[in-house]
């Protein structure tokens, strides 16, 4: 992987981005260069992303474990960027009670795991986290339906959760447009963000379907062929081709 290049001048997105653009952008840090992460999270701050991705596993609920507490704890005073973190663990309540001590400011977790789910949104929400539920692919939007007031955001899975590089399902938009309609149908304006080959090739798509985060990771924001800026600039174009065609369908529905 070529290394992340630290320039002194602060990195903004493009004035169009900024003016017309709602979408935000989340690194997935398990993608990043695992050997130089403090580089990676300058680099980040300056480039403009919205907040910091960490996928934090236990190898039970899912055969991973790419990042640690211990590390998400040595990284936190490193920025001042907003830590978004994705349980994908059989024991939430005790993860949930650590990083109240590290200082994330988002938690997500897979119903599967959450035997009581509205007492686990409701233990992160105490802990002055926003709290998540991650939908995997198979995990229909009704799972949602006892919790959403407690619920600051949804996570769409694109892939199977577990692993970085992975292809995207075949119902990948259409579950988020399922789920950004099952959410506006009970009149819950709760960001949808999608986690999964967020791709060049796919962003556009997501973003037309209700994607309103999109968790960046080896297809795109850390993709190996160019530089972290140059991404940057390539992800930026293919969410404001996202925002035209969401715009261009409102339209259509809207003369039918």
């Amino acid at each position: 992987m070529r290394k992340a290049q630290i320039s002194k001048k602060r990195l903004k997105p493009s004035a169009a981005f900024l003016d017309r653009e709602p979408v935000k952008i989340s690194a997935s840090m398990m993608c990043a260069d695992m050997g130089n992460l403090a580089t990676e999270i300058r680099l980040l701050g300056r480039m403009g992303v919205s907040m910091l991705h960490w996928d934090i596993m236990d190898a039970h609920f899912v055969p991973n474990m790419p990042c640690g507490l211990v590390l998400l704890e040595q990284l936190r005073c490193r920025t001042s960027l907003p830590f978004d973190v994705h349980l994908m663990v059989e024991d939430n309540e005790f993860f949930i009670r650590q990083l109240a001590k590290i200082g994330v400011q988002t938690i997500s977790v897979h119903p599967e795991t959450a035997n009581h789910c509205h007492r686990t949104l409701s233990l992160i929400r105490e802990i002055g986290s926003k709290a998540g539920v991650a939908l995997s692919p198979s995990t229909p939007p009704n799972v949602l339906e006892y919790v959403t007031d407690l619920l600051d955001f949804v996570v769409v899975m694109t892939v199977n959760p577990g692993f970085a590089g992975q292809r995207l399902t075949g119902s990948a938009f259409r579950k988020i447009a399922d789920c950004r309609a099952w959410l506006l149908s009970r009149n819950l304006h709760v960001a949808v963000h999608v986690d999964g080959n967020v791709s060049f090739e796919h962003i556009p798509n997501m973003v037309a379907a209700g994607a309103d985060t999109l968790v960046a990771g080896s297809s795109s924001l850390f993709r190996a062929e160019s530089s972290r800026e140059e991404n940057m600039k390539k992800i930026e174009a293919a969410i404001l081709k996202g925002i035209r065609l969401r715009n261009a369908t409102a339209a259509t529905n809207a003369v039918k």
